[in-house]
């Protein structure tokens, strides 16, 4: 049994006696399935999602039955085992009989080798699997990612270490064949709507270009190239044109700091007959200069009516914009101080349907807009968490991603008025204990320089007692994220909403916090100033936490918690480094703790001895510069394979912890990355956490 088994079966029998008596475990807090990726098929009107139960990711898929009225969903894939292997790439056939998929390998980083956490012998590798929709076996196809299945639906062109490959779906016995040996690495491959051609996108590093490959005439260019960074393509209806986003090339931009403003973006069209292009449009300067993506397949939209949607932030708020392809004035489509969230589009683009957070600041709904009157109809509202809306081929079914403050993110389709209708209530667990949760309020607080912050505080059933409780507050990861009044329906950020559920249910008050830096609130508070490695600015909010949480009656002052992943590690390192005084004890999740370090990570040419000053100023706003004051006990946890902050992040902390005295734990999960790929290593992190909490806090 590997060190982190050992160490989740301590935990759990340490605090067996504690939980007996509570209303729900942590591994039932966090037992429902989590679905995701979320898509509509080409013809039929079905439905397909991801779904993780407890580690066993699998494929779903809903078909209308003979009623033409209800849905009939089953599990279409078969995996058994908590083994950290994931599913993504999804795509139909056009003819929607099968859908294609990859399993294994490392999603956020598929350059780099494929994750294995579980060790398992053989090792793991990144495969593309076909299954129908009929179910039975699914068939391996070949070893890659990011498989497009072709208009016609005879082969699928996939990535393989960076270049592009293709195999016949058409032909059992056919061998992969790779059509292009280019330099760059291939991505965003695009089939044209005619199937004659396949666009994507060349990654240089310092710029990027538009590759175009005939596999009539074999023969490969690139579409008006520049130094700047070309991304984001979309086929024009007739397959006669690709517009494009292109964004100039910045030597100085930094990573973990405000960038407000910059050489302004621009959508750009080529013709795919001469390869030339033209400028169709271009930010204005300074606000809304610097593009900022929407969540969603893509962030050009092409209508059949002659024009081109697309997101921008020109008043501040990510909003959609519309402009015709023969020029002309942009249109705003969604005014508001509110963001776009998830964007989706009908096959002709006529129909847009999103998830904003608007008249809603703290949750999401969605909005349908009609890209040729410039309309918008409000769908869903209430209480509950609505994201991810996809149209069905007839257009007549939308279907969404939705939760809310007692149940997790599941796939629902949109009813007449608004209801929504689970696709596949069956997958839910008897046992869940959603009838236990505590439903979190919104709170607005004053951060230590006067911003107002943004929070969900939980407060357990016994809050009302008069006495005072122990109070911990939590910082999500990110920064580019936002926790909700529900469960999130990203993974990581559910699961935590899950540990601060259960939390709440051993008798803490919890502070959820999004601070600065954090989405939902616009570009000001996005791009805050000095956030980061810039001056470490969201320290204030991590003051405004632990003075609201000092503030409250019902708080035990000198026994408040702090705890956060990744970035919220880094919050919660340099809150027990800066302000022990107020934060009694922490739990760092895989945290930065030297952003000099980190910052060469993520920019292999940062020479920290080519700007003294900026280095200085990572320096002083990293956890490690202060951990002179730090005396408040620590637990240090990480897998060792983690590809988003280095191990050696934790390793140095420990060792400066070390020699001040101070005291530390350490969970770590050997071969496990950033994201947690085993739900076991999440069971045996938060019970590792709760137990510390509960000696150090109780």
């Amino acid at each position: 049994m590997t060190l982190a088994g050992k160490l989740f079966l301590w935990s759990l029998c340490f605090v067996s006696p504690f939980l007996s008596a509570q209303s729900f475990t942590l591994d039932q807090a966090l037992s429902a399935p989590f679905s995701s990726q979320l898509t509509a098929a080409p013809a039929g009107g079905a439905f397909a999602w991801v779904t993780n139960l407890q580690g066993r990711r699998n494929l779903w898929v809903a078909v209308k039955d003979a009623d033409g009225k209800t849905y009939h969903s089953q599990q279409l894939t078969k995996y058994s085992e908590d083994d950290g292997i994931e599913i993504g790439d999804t795509a139909w056939t056009p003819d929607a009989v099968s859908i294609v998929y990859v399993r294994g390998g490392d999603f956020e980083f598929p350059e780099k080798p494929s994750p294995n956490p579980d060790l398992l012998s053989g090792g793991v590798d990144q495969e593309i699997w076909r299954i129908a929709v009929r179910g039975g076996e699914p068939q391996k196809l070949t070893t890659g990612h990011a498989p497009v299945v072709s208009p016609a639906g005879d082969e699928i062109a996939y990535l393989l270490k960076g270049q592009i490959w293709t195999i016949s779906l058409k032909d059992q016995n056919a061998k992969p064949e790779q059509i292009l040996h280019t330099r760059g690495h291939a991505s965003s491959l695009l089939w044209s709507p005619d199937g004659r051609a396949l666009a994507f996108v060349s990654d240089r590093d310092d710029h990027s270009f538009i590759g175009l490959y005939s596999p009539e005439t074999k023969a490969l260019r690139y579409l008006d190239p520049g130094t700047d960074h070309d991304n984001y393509p979309v086929w024009s209806p007739d397959s006669k044109s690709i517009a494009f986003v292109r964004v100039p090339y910045n030597k100085h931009e930094a990573l973990f700091g405000a960038k407000r403003t910059g050489l302004p973006w621009s959508i750009r069209v080529a013709d795919i007959g001469t390869g030339k292009g033209r400028e169709l449009w271009h930010a204005k300067e300074g606000m809304g200069s610097i593009f900022q993506e929407a969540q969603g397949e893509g962030q050009l939209h092409w209508t059949s009516g002659g024009s081109i949607v697309f997101p921008w932030e020109g008043d501040g708020w990510l909003h959609l914009y519309s402009i015709r392809t023969n020029g002309g004035e942009v249109k705003l489509l969604t005014p508001g101080e509110f963001e776009v969230d998830s964007v989706s589009a009908s096959p002709d683009a006529k129909t847009i349907v999103y998830s904003s957070n608007q008249n809603d600041i703290d949750r999401r709904h969605i909005w349908k807009l009609d890209t040729a009157a410039g309309s918008v109809i409000e769908l869903t509202r209430g209480e509950g968490i609505e994201t991810s809306p996809v149209i069905s081929t007839t257009q007549d079914e939308i279907a969404v991603l939705r939760s809310d403050a007692r149940m997790p993110i599941r796939p629902a389709v949109v009813g007449a008025n608004g209801d929504l209708h689970d696709l596949a209530p069956q997958a839910e667990p008897s046992s869940f204990p959603s009838g236990s949760f505590v439903v979190p309020q919104q709170v607005i607080l004053s951060a230590a320089d006067g911003m107002h912050i943004h929070g969900q505080l939980f407060l357990p059933k016994s809050a009302g007692d008069g006495r005072r409780h122990p109070a911990i507050a939590f910082f999500h990861v990110g920064s580019r994220r936002q926790m909700l009044l529900g469960w999130n329906p990203m993974e990581y950020y559910s699961n935590a909403y899950g540990m601060n559920q259960y939390l709440a249910s051993q008798g803490y008050i919890v502070l959820s916090v999004n601070y600065r830096s954090g989405i939902g609130y616009g570009e000001e508070f996005r791009e805050a100033l000095n956030y980061g490695a810039t001056g470490a600015s969201e320290f204030n909010d991590v003051l405004g936490a632990g003075l609201y949480l000092r503030g409250r009656s019902d708080v035990d002052a000198a026994h408040i918690g702090i705890w956060g992943g990744s970035y919220g590690g880094y919050l919660t390192a340099l809150a027990l480094a800066r302000s022990s005084d107020m934060f009694a004890a922490g739990v760092d999740l895989h945290g930065v703790h030297d952003w000099n370090l980190e910052l060469g990570s993520g920019l292999p040419a940062y020479d920290p001895a080519a700007d003294p000053e900026y280095a200085r100023t990572a320096w002083l706003s990293s956890p490690l510069s202060s951990v002179s004051t730090w005396r408040s006990p620590v637990l240090l946890i990480q897998g060792d394979d983690d590809r988003n902050v280095q191990f050696s992040q934790t390793v140095q902390l420990a060792e400066a912890l070390r020699k001040q005295k101070v005291a530390v734990e350490e969970l770590i999960f050997p071969d496990e990355i950033h994201d947690f790929l085993l739900h076991r290593d999440w069971l045996a992190a938060y019970s590792a956490g709760a137990e510390f909490f509960a000696r150090y806090l109780k």
